[in-house]
């Protein structure tokens, strides 16, 4: 269910596209786009929509709920919401105008950014400086109705870097923190020690936090669970000796941490999707062909 308030001017934007198969598969794609000069009484409620949506806010300033949370986003602040339920957005009270860019978007990618720019499921404003994410809401806007293969890519990059601005902006913050360095030591920790067998134990030792918390913040700064990353790191280093020595795989798997042959194949096999001796073998061809 819809109900809303067009209090806009009109010099406002609203542009709606049906995305195609090929533009579905994507990452990032939008269903629809716009730039409101929103006045005093534009104000829009949703039961829910099968998208997220993304403000930017140029002028005045607008006031978003949802789930009992209660923002306000001013100028120069950006903010996703995901849209699945309930939500309400308006202009704010005491402000004459919300001029704000918008863009319904979804994708793999969009739901990916979502524990960073929504943590907790909270509404969270982002705040942004110069004009680069109005001119990749204006290249959204100027290749919705092109409907070309080409203009799918440039908008799907432009949504991209729409969500990228934020996510920068949000771990800026937190640069110099030290819940952000300890997350960082954690992980030279386990590349320093991937070779041997690690327990979250042993990262917590100096954390001074809960498991739960360590592990929401590690995925949030590393992109995946601490285990997930020792993996990945011992992989690579598996994948290096499969081509730059002759060590036979049962010795690799000690070598890089596994200690089980059979475990390392499973692993090194899903993350490649090739078996060790495969990758050998394919990596090793084109360095033949050089001799």
């Amino acid at each position: 269910m819809l109900t809303y308030n067009m209090d806009v001017t009109l010099e406002s934007i609203w542009k709606r596209t049906t995305p195609s198969e090929a533009e579905l598969a994507q990452p990032y794609y939008c269903t629809e786009a716009g730039v409101f000069y929103a006045q005093q009484h534009f104000s829009t409620a949703r039961t829910d929509k099968e998208s997220y949506l993304l403000f930017y806010t140029l002028r005045g300033a607008g006031l978003i709920e949802q789930n009992g949370n209660r923002v306000v986003l001013g100028a120069g602040q950006a903010l996703l919401l995901n849209c699945r339920t309930p939500q309400s957005y308006c202009t704010a009270p005491g402000q004459s105008c919300w001029h704000h860019y918008w863009v319904h978007l979804d994708g793999a990618g969009v739901a990916a950014m979502e524990s960073i720019l929504l943590p907790d499921k909270k509404l969270t404003p982002v705040q942004l400086t110069g004009a680069k994410m109005q001119e990749l809401f204006e290249t959204v806007l100027g290749q919705m109705e092109c409907g070309t293969v080409d203009s799918m890519v440039q908008t799907g990059l432009a949504l991209h870097g729409m969500l990228a601005l934020c996510v920068q902006s949000v771990l800026s913050l937190t640069e110099a923190t030290s819940t952000r360095q300890m997350i960082l030591q954690a992980a030279e920790t386990l590349r320093k020690n991937y070779q041997k067998e690690l327990s979250l134990a042993d990262l917590l030792t100096d954390a001074h936090m809960s498991k739960s918390y360590f592990l929401r913040l590690f995925r949030r700064y590393m992109g995946t669970t601490p285990y997930n990353y020792l993996v990945n790191f011992r992989i690579t280093q598996a994948k290096e000796l499969l081509v730059l020595t002759d060590h036979r795989v049962t010795e690799i798997a000690q070598e890089v941490g596994f200690g089980d042959a059979s475990n390392f194949s499973t692993r090194f096999a899903k993350a490649t999707g090739q078996s060790p001796l495969q990758y050998r073998k394919s990596a090793l061809k084109p360095l033949e062909m050089t001799k």
